[in-house]
């Protein structure tokens, strides 16, 4: 009976780690790179087509061979394709490319925080935990009137949210007073 309980726990524990890696992929495969993003491009057998490099206001970055390549609204994947298909043929037979991204480009966070200002995206970032990177709430911040302005929103208009909700890079989160 021991023994079964124990290959349970295994079973159970190899179950949680499947659906964290599963998550994980999901998230990064809808992620879309944007300024000020740090990128690495890893050209397996060719150290000098492989760069770590940050996009700039445009979303483009300047690569050897190929010139100014537009990364924004790209996912990594899809970038990593961009690449492979311009440095085929004339340049490799069939390079082997990677893109991983290094740093994500920082979201905004103002208002009633401690210490408002840019701060850098991790995956799996929340408002609450946005406010703890920024020092916490202040005692007069109103947890219902949350702001955002997502930087993927064509409009940049302002919507009201749950603390709880995730961010994305490059989000402006506004804290605002409460007034009781």
């Amino acid at each position: 009976m021991h023994t079964v309980n124990k290959i349970l726990q295994h079973l159970f524990l190899m179950c949680i780690v499947a659906a964290v890696f599963s998550a994980a992929a999901q998230s990064n495969s809808d992620y879309r790179l944007g300024s000020g993003d740090k990128i690495k491009i890893t050209v397996f057998g060719q150290q000098d087509l492989s760069i770590e490099t940050l996009l700039n206001d445009k979303g483009t970055i300047d690569y050897p061979f190929l010139g100014q390549v537009q990364a924004a609204g790209k996912t990594p994947e899809e970038f990593q394709h961009l690449i492979h298909n311009g440095l085929k043929g004339d340049y490799l037979v069939n390079p082997t490319v990677s893109v991983s991204i290094v740093e994500y480009r920082p979201f905004f966070i103002d208002g009633e925080v401690e210490n408002p200002g840019a701060y850098p995206f991790q995956p799996g970032l929340t408002i609450n935990k946005a406010s703890a990177l920024a020092g916490g709430y202040t005692e007069r911040a109103s947890l219902s009137k949350i702001f955002i302005i997502r930087s993927n929103d064509p409009d940049q208009k302002s919507i009201n949210i749950d603390s709880n909700a995730l961010l994305q890079p490059g989000d402006i989160v506004t804290v605002k007073q409460s007034y009781f």
